[in-house]
């Protein structure tokens, strides 16, 4: 199953601990209750969550949270006004994603379930084969198929879904009009709206994992240091000082990033409590962090 332990959305955040259960951060737009989409806590046996967003522009808060349990069901919660929380009967499930109106899952077999919205053709997903990973932005969808390649559906309107050439790709990520990817010599590809970051991640090297905010990305390197490049007008790309990280996660204003002890730091808007992650101990990492001599490198 593809395990991703920290998620973010527009105003909240998500993680997975090593029991299975789960933990959020984030408010309601008055500040004074849980909002529906941290309404985790009665859940269990979770391996890996995905966190709706919304770009920071769009006139709702609204947003959604997906979890994927340990025997491929999915759980979801949060706002349905599309249809993106209908996941309960969805089994065999390997790995999921959740964007702007839209739940994604990828099966055992390689083709991909979608739920939610289906104006813009970013659920258009049945007919992809031999899918290990997807991705979810605001109106576009990306997968990544088990040769490496990659396919994407949904609007096209920055060049976002131009990843038809892209080879070697290990991992992807969706923002709001941009895509990003690393590959399997750790560096990074990206498509789509430029005021995104996407010239300077070129420079990138070594990375093992990569996010897409709405209007930024977010990367780790091999030896757990942290890169980010796009809008920084909430601090969410304040992150040159993280280490020891091994994944990260990308809001619509926001930030994070798991340290190999459990631990998640946290940039960026905290408006609603998003970045209210430091009591959180996820667990540690599972052992992929090893040492090189004298440096601590992140196996992927």
């Amino acid at each position: 199953m593809t395990a991703a332990r920290v998620a973010a959305g527009r105003r909240h955040s998500v993680g997975v601990l090593v029991d299975g259960t789960v933990v959020a951060a984030g408010m309601d737009l008055a500040g004074v209750a849980r909002a529906p989409e941290c309404a985790v806590g009665e859940w269990r046996d979770v391996v890996a969550v995905a966190a709706g967003n919304v770009h920071a522009a769009a006139n709702t808060g609204r947003s959604h949270t997906v979890g994927l349990r340990r025997d491929g069901t999915v759980l979801a919660t949060g706002w349905n006004g599309d249809g993106q929380c209908d996941v309960a009967g969805w089994t065999g499930v390997v790995a999921v994603a959740a964007g702007w109106r839209r739940t994604l899952a990828v099966l055992g077999d390689g083709a991909v379930l979608a739920a939610g919205r289906t104006r813009e053709g970013a659920c258009d997903v049945g007919t992809w084969r031999e899918i290990t990973s997807v991705a979810a932005g605001d109106w576009h969808s990306v997968g990544v198929r088990a040769d490496s390649t990659v396919v994407a559906t949904g609007v096209n309107r920055r060049g976002q879904c131009e990843v038809g050439g892209w080879r070697g790709v290990r991992r992807v990520a969706a923002g709001w009009l941009h895509t990003v990817a690393v590959t399997a010599a750790g560096r990074v590809l990206a498509a789509g709206d430029p005021g995104a970051g996407l010239a300077e991640t070129a420079g990138w090297r070594n990375m093992v994992d990569v996010a897409a905010g709405s209007h930024h990305i977010v990367g780790v390197d091999a030896r757990g240091r942290v890169w980010a490049a796009g809008d920084d007008r909430r601090g969410q790309c304040e992150v040159g000082g993280w280490r020891d990280v091994v994944a990260v996660a990308a809001g619509a204003e926001h930030s994070l990033g798991l340290r190999a002890d459990g631990t998640v730091l946290a940039a960026g808007s905290n408006d609603h409590g998003q970045c209210d992650t430091e009591a959180w101990e996820l667990g540690a990492h599972d052992g992929a962090l090893e040492r090189e001599g004298d440096k601590r490198v992140i196996r992927p």
